[in-house]
């Protein structure tokens, strides 16, 4: 029986936890999403990853979040403190 049919829902891939991250961060910055808004929206999706869990080890989710830091796409507390909130510290 899979994970799916016993009612786990599937892990979601690191990849796409980025470019949701970046995606967020840039209609905030672009001022699409007023803060209160930005805030109820990552705060929602870290539930959903705490419900779903990420797809591959931490160095493997670390490696396709870390490029959005360093290239700045998200500010560096921005990814402390999504690294923090999924227990990746």
């Amino acid at each position: 029986m899979s994970n799916e049919s016993k009612g786990a829902l599937k892990p979601v891939p690191a990849a796409r936890v980025a470019e949701e991250l970046r995606r967020l961060t840039h209609a905030r910055s672009n001022g699409e999403l007023e803060r209160d808004e930005y805030e109820h929206r990552f705060a929602r999706m870290i539930s959903e990853l705490r419900d779903r869990r990420i797809e591959g080890s931490r160095a493997e989710i670390m490696a396709a979040l870390t490029p959005l830091k360093e290239s700045g796409d998200i500010a560096a507390p921005e990814f402390e403190r999504l690294v923090q909130q999924l227990g990746l510290t």
